[in-house]
């Protein structure tokens, strides 16, 4: 049960000063006296209206305090809540090759795309995501799921190093488009990221392009890395070095990739820049919910004022007729 007007049960604290009222003036009209001995009295009995002489201000108080619970407008809710809720699949194809050791993101670019892409996984929890990498070949790390805690598990996982080091690009959206063709869901997304050019793999860029097209599926590319030279760690007979290299990003064809398969291609220059891409990426792509909330309130007052009502009329008519002589 609730109330709609909860704020006026506040007014049953009025009731205490009633009572203290009622008792100050009660001990005021009663007359005492001293007498040498109550032998006399010995035998008799007490009316028993007498005892019930306070039964029409319990009465009054107790009808006070339902007018009170009236006006309150106690009422029942039932409430529930109808969603409908429609997902996209979406594979995340992650470029893991050597250059994606460069820091002109922070701390480099492999770590700063998997922040960024674990906290726009974590922002789409209706979706199947899946995720899959590439550097001289490719492979699935995760197929599409919901369970997002495994996806991150895995995406934590990732490391350069994994697979054999080159860049594959059409290997790995080929990769990316077998993991989504044949699913059931009326949008179907890759986002691919990189950071250079096809270098490695038996599929061409645009060929793979063309598949996912086949397949109605739009690839959102992301091009990450400056403009210019970039520090990267580089073997060196005395270990491992940090040179300033050049950032080759074939962003001709990745714009061709996106352009053919209606999706768009996006350039990341920091981690904030990035961030903002998967942003562009998250409004682009909304899945469609529908939320029927409905609420349906009884109203409970009737019984408190009807009780109200019967003892009101109860203690007139105590009044009026039992206990009309009882001071």
């Amino acid at each position: 049960m609730e109330f709609l007007h909860p704020e006026y049960l506040y007014l049953l604290l009025l009731i205490i000063p009633l009572i203290v009222w009622y008792v100050l003036r009660l001990s005021k009209t009663q007359a005492s006296f001293k007498l040498a001995s109550t032998s006399a009295f010995g035998g008799m009995k007490s009316d028993l209206r007498v005892y019930m002489r306070h039964l029409p201000f319990a009465l009054r108080m107790i009808s006070i305090a339902l007018i009170i619970v009236v006006i309150a407008r106690p009422q029942s809710v039932n409430s529930w809540e109808e969603t409908e809720t429609q997902g996209i699949d979406i594979v995340m194809a992650l470029d893991v090759s050597g250059s994606m050791l460069a820091q002109d993101l922070q701390p480099d670019r492999l770590q700063a795309a998997k922040k960024v892409a674990a906290e726009f996984i974590t922002d789409r929890p209706n979706d199947n995501i899946g995720l899959v990498i590439f550097a001289g070949e490719s492979f699935t790390q995760c197929p599409l799921t919901t369970d997002h805690k495994v996806l991150l598990n895995l995406l934590n996982e990732i490391e350069f190093g994994m697979i054999e080091d080159g860049t594959a690009i059409g290997l790995g959206l080929a990769t990316s488009v077998n993991r989504l063709k044949d699913s059931g869901s009326e949008s179907r997304v890759v986002i691919l990221l990189t950071d250079g050019t096809n270098n490695s793999g038996q599929i061409a860029p645009l060929t793979a392009a063309d598949l996912a097209r086949s397949y109605g599926i739009r690839v959102y590319t992301v091009g990450v890395g400056t403009k210019g030279m970039a520090p990267t760690p580089v073997n060196t007979p005395y270990g491992i070095r940090m040179q300033n290299m050049q950032v080759d990003i074939d962003e001709k064809t990745l714009t061709e990739i996106a352009a053919m398969t209606g999706g768009q291609y996006f350039r990341a220059q920091d981690t904030e820049g990035l961030r903002q891409v998967y942003d562009e990426i998250d409004e682009m792509e909304k899945y469609l919910i529908s939320v029927q909330n409905v609420t349906r309130r009884k109203e409970l007052f009737l019984p408190f004022a009807l009780a109200a009502l019967g003892l009101i009329l109860l203690e007139l008519l105590l009044r009026r007729t039992w206990l009309r002589s009882v001071p």
